[in-house]
């Protein structure tokens, strides 16, 4: 049974309402995403296009850059383009769309990293059965588990929302449908649906983390034990880890593991896990890999002087 609403849009309220600071955002966030698009379609082809592909680390990184280009695009059009309006609006259609992708895409990257340390544990760790626990047929059961996790996820987030009343009023103190302004501004009590929210989402993210962390000290120890050379090529690539991890879990774990209520800061924290992760995830994975710049370099490389042949 669908909410009993009067209401068939919502007023997002942005960032600011400072003619000269939304200006200044719309040119910031323009940059990002064409740098998130670019950075990130960079990596997709590199990968897809050499040898890379075939290589479980390599594979994830793929998805993870596909996830960034889809989750970030849930968000920051829209943001851009509402920072050209006085008066931001977005449907309640819209709105339910919105936040059931961003949990859906949100939870998909957040068992994509988990997904990518178990990757890095199987290799420093178990590197004499590596190809056998990370063969082509378990990614790609890892990477389903990763979508139906996601799907179980944000069904479940979305049919509490869903279900919610909302009569006025309709202002979103954000500048996008999320779950904690959306309880604001529902028209009963939503103590419950808060903590389960809390539950939910925070909870996993916290857990995922905590798990995330812990792999990469048993990693870090394990590291102990290996050449000089095996070290640097390992730190490199979970320092690579560990960076994403902590730029993207950071911010979520204060967004929703806490009561269920909306702060300023809410807006600034949000700006982490819906762009400027998504805009460093590319640079973070290329500057310190030899292996992904090689291969970026090779394929552009060839793609160049195959069409200056073609002309």
């Amino acid at each position: 049974m669908g909410s009993q609403r009067n209401i068939s849009e919502f007023i997002l309220l942005g960032l600011s309402y400072n003619q000269n600071i939304q200006i200044f955002c719309f040119v910031f966030f323009l940059f990002c995403y064409v740098s998130i698009l670019v950075g990130n379609v960079l990596i997709l082809v590199s990968i897809r296009c050499s040898a890379l592909f075939y290589q479980p680390m390599y594979y994830f990184l793929g998805h993870l850059s596909f996830m960034d280009i889809c989750y970030t695009s849930c968000v920051t059009p829209k943001l851009i383009g509402d920072l050209l309006l006085a008066r931001k609006t977005i449907s309640y259609g819209n709105c339910m769309l919105q936040v059931f992708s961003l949990h859906f895409l949100g939870m998909i990257e957040i068992f994509i990293l988990t997904v990518m340390a178990f990757d890095r544990y199987a290799a420093i760790c178990k590197p004499l059965h590596y190809l056998l626990i990370m063969n082509r047929a378990r990614c790609n059961l890892l990477v389903l588990a990763a979508w139906a996790g996601g799907a179980i996820h944000s069904f479940s987030q979305f049919s509490m929302i869903f279900q919610l009343p909302f009569c006025g009023p309709n202002e979103i103190n954000h500048y996008y449908c999320d779950i904690f302004p959306l309880l604001k501004v529902a028209c009963t009590d939503t103590y419950i649906t808060g903590v389960l929210v809390v539950a939910n989402s925070g909870l996993v993210a916290l857990v995922t983390f905590v798990l995330l962390f812990g792999s990469y000290v048993v990693i870090l120890f394990t590291l102990r034990h290996q050449s000089a050379e095996g070290r640097r090529k390992a730190l490199s690539t979970c320092g690579s880890h560990i960076t994403v991890v902590i730029l993207f879990f950071g911010p979520s774990i204060f967004a929703y593991l806490r009561p269920p209520t909306t702060f300023p800061e809410d807006k600034i924290f949000a700006l982490f896990y819906t762009i400027i992760a998504p805009m460093f995830n590319p640079l973070i994975y290329t500057l310190r890999n030899t292996e992904m710049k090689s291969a970026m370099r090779k394929v552009w490389f060839q793609m160049i002087f195959s069409e200056e042949k073609h002309n």
